[in-house]
């Protein structure tokens, strides 16, 4: 038996690989210039995202969210994910992805789209019971 076997029978969980723009985010360039610079950077429409909620621009913020989880959705795929399973909070590269999805949930609520904004609460906590903690904290 291999030490790493997934015993609860799911799928084994998803790491993207590092997502262009995340440095340069953590070096201080605002989202928008990472994100025309790096159009499938989930992490930086997610903070588009975060930046036009705060401002009170929640149509805005649906739009950013929409697209960075979109992407990230894309990423995924490519990583192998198959629709379902684990995408752990602990591993940073995913992180970009979670924050879209809790601001796209976030965002479709405050626009009453609650079949939305209860399918992406849910996807949050199914892929990462940690990033529905954290970011809803």
């Amino acid at each position: 038996m291999s030490i790493h076997q997934n015993l609860l029978g799911g799928p084994a969980p998803t790491h993207l690989p590092d997502e262009p723009g995340r440095e340069a985010i953590a070096a201080g360039t605002p989202a928008v210039e990472v994100a025309a610079a790096h159009p499938t950077s989930s992490l930086a429409w997610a903070i588009l995202a975060d930046e036009a909620f705060a401002a009170g621009s929640t149509v805005e913020s649906y739009a950013y969210a929409r697209t960075g989880y979109h992407r990230g959705l894309d990423a995924l795929r490519r990583a192998g994910w198959k629709g379902h399973g684990p995408v752990p909070w602990e591993h940073e590269p995913n992180r970009g992805f979670l924050r879209a999805l809790h601001a796209l949930a976030r965002a479709a609520g405050a626009i009453g789209e609650k079949e939305e904004h209860e399918r992406c609460s849910t996807f949050l906590r199914d892929s990462s019971p940690t990033a529905a903690d954290t970011l809803s904290a």
